[in-house]
């Protein structure tokens, strides 16, 4: 009978003992207070978990090493790559940017993309994916076909470090612990309205898109396997699918990256690897909303990798496994949606119109140097397409958008009925009113009426030229691209 007692008593020290281990395993540290009670603190002290961090930094570059290797990639690949700083750190570090094109700082009408790493500063294989894709390009350029369109086609700007201080400090927010993801203007909540007490991280990339008008961007996070798009929150905060207008565009580019990838598209906790900001959990303050809302931009924040900080002999599977996903989405801006240039059909100049597809609350702006705009749409659908400008007649168009890109290429006629004081773009009309009035005091009687029997047949002969101009560059374009060209 003492035997089975005995027995008894050890099973019951060792299942005591057992959930204790795992307690602690679990991230618990057993302390015991004054009255000689224990408690079970749930989180690590801050030096343990500096400590692993430290541990999993061994094999990833240093800040000073990663700057250190982008410069060696632009001195190496400076026939397509520059690199520039959009600003500094609370620290006083650079945010390096690295600029990949066929005519790197050479504006183009062309679609640009931006890649943002290392947000969060515990958060570094974005930093490291981006150098490996860089060196990609560079490789493969004139080789591979994927390359080479995304190189001729697109400029490509990649600041692999947002959070450079939140890397060096192996904390999730930068030097002054604040959560960068959280810190632009909300569309909901008046928060970070502020502009002053905005992190110097957020106002560099606010100005960023000020100077650069991108396409669109991806933000590369870590923590979990699945590419998300906005709505990022709900007006009640409670976690809901909230779509923006451009949802079903949103889902099929995170469907492009998910699909791309090794194993996203299988996740067992998001169908088809991509999910809905706000479905997943509420965030306010974020990044890829204010690209939406004030920028044009057409971002997505992906999470690359179960473990935000994962050793680093997984580094080359992880790029292995994001390389085509990182490619395909860049590709994208030019192989899908609608593009195209707006030009004024009285003196043929580019126009900065607006481009709104019916339908879609939402609406994008020409360039102001070459008119060129870059709709991004989901393939397989109907739309109409319209270009606006004051002071001058709108024009729309109908189009099936398939799985390739299509151009579509708007000649406004001035609203001559339009009592705007705006002065059309890119045409000198003031000036031109102004020489007109002085020829007729120069010019009285008959002489005057021949002169304007002269003028209007050199505007028509110049309208007409000018009309042979764009048309001929359009028809050029036509027949030296493979989209499917439409001229309104």
């Amino acid at each position: 009978m003492k035997l089975v007692f005995s027995l008894l008593f050890l099973l019951l020290l060792s299942l005591l003992s057992s959930s204790f281990h795992s307690a602690v395993a679990r991230g618990g540290e057993r302390s015991f207070n004054s009255s000689g009670s224990f408690r079970l603190s749930r989180r690590l002290s801050a030096e343990s978990y500096i400590d692993k961090l430290n541990r999993l930094a061994d094999g990833y570059m240093s800040n000073s090493e990663l700057e250190e290797a982008f410069s060696a990639f632009a001195h190496r690949c400076s026939n397509i790559s520059r690199i520039y700083s959009i600003g500094e750190s609370v620290n006083g570090l650079p945010l390096w940017v690295v600029e990949i094109s066929d005519k790197p700082g050479v504006e183009e009408a062309e679609p640009a993309f931006k890649f943002v790493g290392n947000v969060h500063g515990d958060e570094p294989v974005g930093r490291e994916l981006m150098l490996l894709l860089a060196n990609w390009l560079c490789d493969n350029y004139h080789i591979d076909p994927l390359a080479t369109l995304i190189i001729d086609n697109v400029h490509l700007h990649i600041l692999p470090s947002m959070n450079p201080d939140g890397f060096e400090l192996r904390r999730r927010g930068n030097a002054n612990n604040i959560d960068l993801n959280r810190d632009f203007p909300d569309q909901l909540f008046p928060i970070n309205d502020d502009v002053d007490a905005r992190q110097p991280e957020t106002q560099a990339i606010m100005r960023w898109l000020k100077d650069i008008q991108f396409t669109a961007s991806a933000s590369l996070h870590g923590g979990a396997l699945v590419a998300n798009y906005p709505w990022d929150g709900t007006p009640d905060k409670r976690k809901s699918y909230y779509g923006c207008p451009d949802d079903e565009t949103f889902r099929f580019l995170a469907s492009v990256y998910s699909r791309s990838h090794y194993n996203m598209s299988r996740s067992t906790e998001f169908v088809g690897g991509i999910t809905n900001g706000a479905f997943w959990y509420p965030v306010y303050g974020g990044m890829q909303d204010w690209n939406y809302i004030h920028a044009g931009c057409f971002e997505l924040t992906l999470e690359i990798s179960d473990d935000k900080w994962p050793p680093s002999n997984e580094l080359h599977t992880l790029w292995e496994y994001n390389k085509m996903s990182m490619l395909n989405i860049v590709a994208s801006m030019v192989k899908t949606g609608v593009h195209g240039r707006i030009f004024s059909a009285d003196c043929g100049k580019p126009l900065p119109a607006s481009v709104i597809i019916k339908g879609i609350n939402y609406s994008i702006q020409a360039t102001e140097s070459f008119a060129n705009y870059h709709r991004l749409l989901a393939p397989d659908n109907k739309y109409e397409v319209v270009a606006e400008m004051p002071g001058y007649k709108s024009k729309s168009t109908h189009i099936i958008l398939g799985e390739d890109a299509t151009t579509v290429d708007f000649i406004l006629e001035p609203d001559l009925s339009s009592k705007s004081k705006i002065s059309r773009r890119g045409c000198d009309f003031r000036y031109d009113t102004e020489r007109k009035l002085k020829m007729v005091q120069i010019l009285p009687g008959p002489k005057l009426e021949l002169y304007l029997i002269f003028t209007l047949i050199i505007m028509f002969l110049f309208f007409l030229f000018k009309r042979r101009v764009i048309v001929n560059y359009l028809n050029h374009r036509r027949n030296t691209t493979p989209k499917r060209s439409i001229v309104v």
